[in-house]
C-alpha cells in the first residue's frame, strides 16, 4: 500500500513537472516568434551587412564618370575666353569690326602650303566655329596682296584692316594670316600671307 502510494506521488510529480516544462516552452516560443517572423535581414539573405544599404543607393555623379570636383560632365568642354594665349597660330579671318576702342577679328585655324609654281601660299581652309579675339590697342599689321597692295608685306592700321577685310569677306578662305597672341588671348602681330 506504502508502495502504491509512493508510485502515485512521483507520477504526479513528473506530471506537475512535465507540464511546468511544456508551459515554460511555450511561453519562450511565444516570446520569439515575432523575431523569427520577422522579415529576413540583409545579412540573412547573404548580403554583407556593411555594404548591403550603399550598394541599394542611387549611384553617385562620381560613379557615373562626372567630375568628382566639379561635378560636371567630361565630356563638356571648359569654357576658356583666351584659347590661344601665347601662341602663335595660321588663321583664316572671316570679319573684323571696331568696338569699345578695339579691333575684334573672327577667326578659325587653317592650313598653308608653299605655292608649287610661285613665291606664294596655297590656303587650305579650316573647319568648325570662328572664334573671335580682340587685338592690342599697338598691334603690329603686315598686310600684302590681295589684302594689302603690293606683293611684299607693308605696314597697315587698325582701321584700314577692318576695312580691307570686309571688303574680302565674301571669299575669306582666298586669304590666311599668321596671328601672335599675348598671354592674354589678344592678337599683338598679324601678317597676311600673300596669295597670287
Amino acid at each position: 500500500m506504502r508502495v502504491t502510494h509512493r508510485l502515485t506521488a512521483l507520477a504526479f510529480g513528473l506530471v506537475v513537472l512535465t507540464g511546468c516544462d511544456s508551459g515554460g516552452d511555450s511561453q519562450a516560443a511565444a516570446t520569439t516568434a515575432p523575431a523569427t517572423s520577422a522579415a529576413p535581414s540583409a545579412t540573412a539573405a547573404g548580403a554583407d551587412p556593411i555594404t548591403a544599404p550603399a550598394t541599394s543607393a542611387a549611384p553617385s555623379a562620381t560613379a557615373a564618370g562626372a567630375d568628382p570636383t566639379t561635378g560636371a560632365d567630361p565630356t563638356t568642354a571648359p569654357a576658356t575666353t583666351a584659347p590661344w594665349a601665347g601662341t602663335k597660330q595660321f588663321v583664316q579671318i572671316k570679319s573684323a569690326r571696331t568696338g569699345d576702342g578695339r579691333t575684334y577679328l573672327s577667326v578659325r585655324p587653317a592650313q598653308k602650303k608653299a605655292h608649287p609654281q610661285f613665291e606664294a601660299w596655297v590656303i587650305i581652309p579650316g573647319k568648325g566655329a570662328y572664334t573671335e579675339v580682340p587685338m592690342t590697342k599697338d598691334a603690329t599689321i603686315l598686310l600684302s596682296v590681295p589684302l594689302g597692295d603690293g606683293k611684299h608685306p607693308a605696314s597697315y592700321s587698325q582701321a584700314e584692316l577692318v576695312t580691307r577685310v570686309t571688303a574680302q569677306s565674301s571669299s575669306p578662305a582666298l586669304v590666311g594670316y599668321d596671328l601672335s597672341f599675348d598671354a592674354e588671348g589678344r592678337v599683338t602681330r598679324l601678317q597676311s600671307l600673300y596669295t597670287p
